[in-house]
């Protein structure tokens, strides 16, 4: 599971590095923090800013009237294992809650779904080592990648939750997956519209973990 590349030379590492540096948003209320340790799809590739999902999260959450910081610490290309190398310095000691959403790379390059649990359990360590209340959300794989494959991955993020005791988020793109409309060209990656959709169902989870901890 450990990066064995030279920490100081890794792109991803400086990136996600300046992330945790910058400040929160100007147009975050006051509230709790909410982090995104994510890959490019919280990263909010190819959208404008506001488009992307952190921004988009924060307003959902004040709709629902939950005062909230919301920090994008997506790194796009960013497997699981990647997740876990950054974890603790990606991740400000302020944060209440980290949604964790890692995984899509893994299943693009077909990691065997032992190690993507791996990873995603060290992730879960040390966030409740550090006292933080989490948000799992998990990933479907598409039957055509094999079905055991697809069943040993699915699997991973529902019984990490419940070996962890975190709050489990079913399926990050639930109701975008596969509908034109609501992706960009690549069929991956969600447009502003699908990225809407997507912190539609994801905002009262995430407001839940807040009152939680509140």
């Amino acid at each position: 599971m450990a990066d064995t590349r030279p920490l100081f030379l890794s792109r991803r590492t400086l990136i996600a590095t300046g992330l945790a540096a910058l400040p929160v948003r100007a147009l975050a209320a006051r509230g709790q923090v909410v982090t995104i340790l994510g890959d490019s799809i919280t990263a909010g590739y190819g959208l404008p800013q506001q488009a992307s999902l952190p921004v988009q999260l924060h307003f959902a959450l004040e709709k629902l009237g939950v005062p909230n910081m919301v920090r994008g610490a997506g790194v796009s290309g960013d497997t699981t294992q990647d997740g876990a190398a950054r974890v603790d310095f990606s991740i400000r000691p302020d944060t209440a809650v980290v949604v964790v959403a890692l995984g899509g790379n893994d299943l693009l390059q077909g990691v065997d779904p032992k190690t993507t649990r791996a990873n995603l359990d060290h992730i879960l360590t040390r966030l409740k080592a550090r006292h933080m209340g989490v948000v799992l959300a998990g990933l479907h794989a598409p039957p055509e990648i094999g079905a055991g494959y697809a069943r040993d991955f699915d699997a991973v993020f529902p019984s990490l939750a419940k070996a962890h005791g975190v709050t489990l988020y079913p399926d990050l793109l639930a109701g975008v997956s596969r509908i034109k409309a609501l992706n960009q060209g690549d069929a991956i990656h969600p447009n502003a519209q699908g990225v809407k959709v997507i912190v539609g169902r994801l905002a009262p989870v995430v407001a839940k973990a807040l009152k939680t901890r509140g």
